[in-house]
């Protein structure tokens, strides 16, 4: 599309292709007066994640793996129809898009290492747990009217 606000960088170098890209367009539900009867405001966009040769293969895979449920015959579907503009709805759905391949394509986080808990910790702990023990045997009967 010529103007398009796009390319959509996913991370570094690579983006969004827009040949990959399929467009559906539909009306919108909720504000918009007479408008809304008549434009067909709501964006649904599609990217055959199985298919494309954009993503590096490991990315690709990572990204199947962590979409398995969003999918539908490895096509990823997003929807956007938060604007009236159809234009502004197109960049968003795309936006989104790219968010989601960037996120489900990153690299999995190191593994937490396990750690020994510090001793003031520890202590700490400890010391407001006997603190709350006598506040509450500071409850008990104070010999009186028995």
């Amino acid at each position: 599309m010529e103007g398009m606000s796009g390319p959509y960088p996913i991370r570094g170098a690579v983006g969004l292709p827009e040949s990959e890209l399929r467009w559906r367009f539909s009306r919108s539900s909720g504000p918009g007066g007479q408008h809304v009867n008549t434009s067909d405001s709501q964006v649904e966009l599609r990217f055959d994640l199985a298919a494309t040769r954009a993503l590096p293969q490991v990315w690709k895979e990572r990204a199947l793996e962590r979409l398995a449920g969003r999918l539908r015959d490895g096509v990823l579907v997003v929807r956007a129809s938060e604007h009236r503009s159809q234009w502004l709805n197109r960049d968003a759905a795309a936006r989104r898009m790219a968010a989601l391949l960037a996120e489900a394509s990153a690299p999995p986080a190191p593994p937490r290492r396990e750690r020994r808990t510090p001793r003031g910790v520890t202590e700490r702990r400890l010391r407001a747990k006997h603190h709350r023990a006598e506040v509450k045997r500071g409850r008990g009967r104070q010999g009186g009217w028995d």
